[in-house]
């Protein structure tokens, strides 16, 4: 019998079609995680995912793991970078494609080639906000259809696209998923009650640090973001939406920043409409866009909203959903469809599958538009940083609110004169004066000097810039422009370059529209800030030049920091630490932590210590022979901050600062202040904001606070000492007597109500003729920027001139009725804003910020506003070590 053996061509075409699902054997989440991503009450820690994702990149050909850096709890921070084998085998040249298209320093011609060539590079994040789970679940899912899928939609994301899905917050994500897992009962895990920040010393504020870039996991991101591939779309993952929605996502509402080029807004609006096109084709009703929630294009500094600023499509949903399922509520406004809501969500109960259903959905929706347009978002990248570069290299004139208003004002004037008839004449005369008015132009940069007062800060400032992808210059020699001398070192930041939004937002005022309700009617609050120019925020002194200009400029490498350290060693026994350098004051304490002495001049406030090997100095000091006679020894105060059960976020930044600037301090918590006997462990107390109970008024309830809530049964030990909260009947007694005892205590932002507690002769400044609070039509003032008159000759103040730009939101602002009660700053003139938004400025005019009085034998200092917002505000630290020296 004579056996026909199949032909080879059939073998070889079985072997193909069968060895890439027998090569490629991908676990599943369920697999891995013992339940799926989604199942009701269910939730991975990070540790687990970690373990999962290198699992993936050892599994799939389709994905590669990158280690991006360590957290702030010293775990690795990872990133998947997805596509197909064949793009990954070519990932550097794809890499350098979307980078050098981004910085749009080549010509047309070339870019329209690479834009053919390369792949678009879409970025996904999860987790930044570790209690939203959906966000980090998501990740994980998303990752596994990727590297496991086959259908068509997937091979066209994979063969035109890169997908780097990165995970934002590794230490949050550990601490969440372990706090809801602990519970054996499904029924009573929650992510409520969590016992401490879940960023280190940020919590949610971790999404505001991205012009900043104090943070570890901010700094890991950024550079991925904005140095090393700088991606065409982001997608930014968060929960909840607003009542009676499913997911928020984009368009966003009005305003927009003005330095945006238009090419990003239109981009925003096209990946807009392609997310809800897709959940309406699904049959997923609840995406609402625009005016449906809050979130507008106006603020920097989140992980979104940064990048609007390096021209790259930032997209934010955030959407409903636990593990553990709930109701969504009955909001009949919502249930009318409108442009904002195109399709409403009926009341239902929600599980958590189909919150990770919707968010894979818009992660396919976003991915698929990049995969189809890939050659033109590629190319709108490249021609919006061509437009800055272009823009940054000739006069231009912008257009923003002020602008407008000039505008405005002659075209009334011309209206006056002419019987309110305007001719096409007069309106050409009016805009010719607006745009041949020389000093109403962009600048063309900007010149830091090295000869200012505190080079080290300006340094930092700097470095901010540099890690957010800005090319930034350095003097290899002195120079000269516009008349005016410079030193070798002096930097150079030209706005002829990609990222030139960014660089404007980081110099110039935020010019922030009046945006009502409706006429007359309140204020839209902003979201977040209205303004933020953090040159100001920081005190770094810096000329605008509005021509071009040249000079003996050297590039810095993009992306490579600044060493802020002293380029010469002080010759004599001390040295000199001048007081109005913040770097001094860390300097000194670190002298002090080292068991070596450390002196304060008692007129001046410099600082001396003994010039010795221990000195690390971060900027060139000078050296002396003998110290003053006005010199005191230092030594180190024992310093308590307050904090709560769950974790303050103005306490963790003042962590964060006092760490970063040598202060030894222990936290304390409202049940231990409330034991008394303060004196006998602290010498200096300080309250961040929310940390003393509202002032209401005399005979009213002395509940502290959000209310003295009883302590779950299912705290752990360890956690039940921070419970509670400080009371009006308890704690505040107990605060006058520490201070009474010769303890100070320092209260910061809406924690300046103790002074209204302890019946000292202050008065609310923000009344009307009633002594009744001014509503909000009259005064409204969110973050921005403000200029107040500082105190002189106290030592509270040393290092400042008589003016200081300061971050004021809305704050606590006084009248003073004693003499006895020094004021430290005030608003001196009923023109004081310098970057944002004020509303009723006039009423700032002669109130007090902050100030200081006698309590028995100690001292009360009191800061109406955030002195150390977000540890931006460089320019307001020493306010704060000033107390503590």
């Amino acid at each position: 019998m004579i056996k026909f053996r199949k032909p080879y061509w059939l073998l070889a075409l079985a072997w193909i079609s069968f060895h890439p699902l027998q090569a490629q054997q991908i676990s599943s989440p369920k697999e891995h995680f013992g339940f799926n991503i989604g199942d009701d009450y269910q939730l991975a820690n990070y540790t687990q995912t970690e373990a999962y994702f290198h699992k993936l990149a050892k599994q799939s050909d389709r994905v590669k793991l990158q280690v991006i850096g360590k957290t702030e709890e010293g775990r690795e921070q990872l990133m998947l970078i997805i596509s197909s084998p064949e793009n990954l085998k070519n990932i550097d040249r794809f890499q350098n494609i979307s980078r050098t298209m981004a910085q749009a320093n080549i010509p047309e011609v070339e870019a329209r080639k690479l834009a053919k060539e390369g792949k678009s590079v879409v970025w996904i994040d999860g987790g930044l906000h570790s209690n939203e789970v959906v966000a980090t679940h998501q990740l994980i899912q998303t990752a596994y259809l990727l590297a496991s899928s086959n259908n068509e939609e997937t091979q066209r994301i994979l063969d035109q696209s890169i997908i780097l899905l990165t995970h934002a917050n590794p230490d949050g994500h550990e601490l969440v998923g372990d706090w809801y897992m602990r519970e054996s009962d499904p029924l009573k895990r929650s992510t409520g009650y969590i016992p401490k920040l879940y960023q280190k010393y940020a919590g949610h504020d971790n999404n505001r640090d991205f012009f900043m870039l104090n943070l570890k996991e901010s700094q890991n991101i950024a550079k991925q973001l904005f140095v090393e591939w700088v991606p065409q779309i982001m997608y930014n993952h968060h929960q909840t939406a607003p009542a009676g929605a499913v997911v928020a996502g984009a368009p966003y509402r009005d305003p927009f920043n003005y330095v945006f080029d238009p090419l990003l807004m239109s981009g925003i609006d096209a990946l807009g409409a392609a997310m809800s096109s897709r959940m309406n084709a699904e049959n997923k009703p609840g995406y609402t866009a625009k005016g449906g929630s809050v979130f507008s294009t106006w603020y920097n500094g989140g992980l979104r909203t940064t990048t609007y600023f390096h021209n790259v499509i930032g997209l934010l949903t955030e959407i409903i959903g636990n593990p553990t399922p709930y109701e969504i509520p009955l909001v009949p406004s919502r249930l009318i469809p409108s442009s904002n809501t195109q399709n409403p969500v009926v009341p239902q109960k929600w599980h958590f599958q189909q919150s990770i259903d919707y968010s894979v959905s818009l992660n396919y929706a976003v991915m698929g538009y990049a995969s189809r347009y890939k050659d033109e978002v590629l190319y709108n990248i490249y021609r919006m940083g061509r437009n800055s570069i272009e823009r940054g290299s000739k006069d231009f004139w912008p257009l923003s609110p002020s602008k407008v208003a000039i505008i405005d004002t002659a075209l009334n004037q011309a209206r006056r004169k002419g019987n309110n008839q305007v001719n096409r004449s007069q309106v050409q005369n009016i805009l010719g004066e607006l745009f041949q008015n020389k000093d109403l132009r962009d600048p063309r940069g900007y010149i830091i000097p090295a000869d200012q007062a505190d080079f080290s800060t300006a340094k930092k400032f700097l470095n901010a810039l540099i890690q957010n992808g800005i090319q930034v210059q350095q003097a290899n020699n002195s120079f000269t422009v516009n008349g005016k001398s410079y030193p070798k070192g002096s930097y150079v930041i030209k706005t002829n370059q990609a990222f030139r939004p960014h660089i404007l937002d980081m110099f110039e005022p935020q010019d922030h529209p009046d945006d009502f309700e409706y006429p007359g009617g309140p204020p839209i609050p902003p979201y977040d800030a209205a303004g933020w120019t953090l040159a100001y925020l920081m005190d770094v002194k810096f000329d605008r030049i509005l021509d071009d200009f040249q000079g003996p400029f050297e590039n810095l490498n993009i992306g490579e920091i600044i060493p802020i350290k002293a380029t010469n060693k002080p010759v004599g026994k001390y040295i000199k630490l001048p007081a109005n350098i913040n770097d001094s004051y860390k300097i000194a304490n670190q002298q002090l932590n080292q068991k070596s002495k450390a002196w304060r001049d008692q007129v001046s406030g410099d600082f001396y210590v003994e010039n010795n090997q221990k000195v690390d100095l971060t900027f060139d000091a000078s050296g002396v022979n003998a110290l003053p006679k006005s010199a005191k020894p230092l030594k180190s105060l024992r310093i308590g901050l307050w904090d709560s059960y769950g974790g303050s976020m103005p306490s963790g930044w003042l962590r964060f600062l006092m760490e970063q600037n040598a202060y030894n301090f222990e936290v304390v918590y409202p049940s231990a202040i409330d034991k008394g006997s303060l004196n006998a462990k602290y010498d200096v107390l300080i309250f961040p904001g929310n940390s003393i109970p509202r002032y209401i008024g005399t005979g009213n309830p002395t509940v502290s606070r959000g209310g003295n809530l009883e302590m779950p049964e299912n705290i752990p030990a360890e956690y039940q000492e921070r419970w509670g909260r400080l009371s009006v009947d308890k704690s505040i007694p107990i605060l006058k007597d520490f201070m009474e005892k010769g303890g100070k205590v320092i209260t910061i932002g809406n924690s300046s109500d103790l002074a209204e507690h302890l019946n000292l002769a202050v008065e609310d400044a923000l009344v009307d003729a009633d002594h009744k609070p001014l509503k909000r039509t009259d005064f409204y003032t969110p973050g921005s920027v403000i200029i107040a008159h500082v105190g002189q000759n106290n030592p509270s103040t040393w290092g400042y001139g008589e003016k200081i730009d300061l971050y004021y939101s809305n704050d606590n602002l006084y009248k003073i009725k004693d003499e006895k009660i020094k004021p430290l700053l005030w608003f001196a003139s009923d023109q004081v804003l310098k970057s944002g938004w004020s509303w009723g400025e006039k009423y700032l005019k002669d109130g007090v910020l902050a100030f200081e009085t006698p309590i028995g034998k100690g001292k009360l200092v009191s800061f109406g506003n955030d002195i150390n917002f977000r540890s931006q505000t460089h320019g307001t630290f020493k306010l704060l070590f000033n107390q503590l020296q």
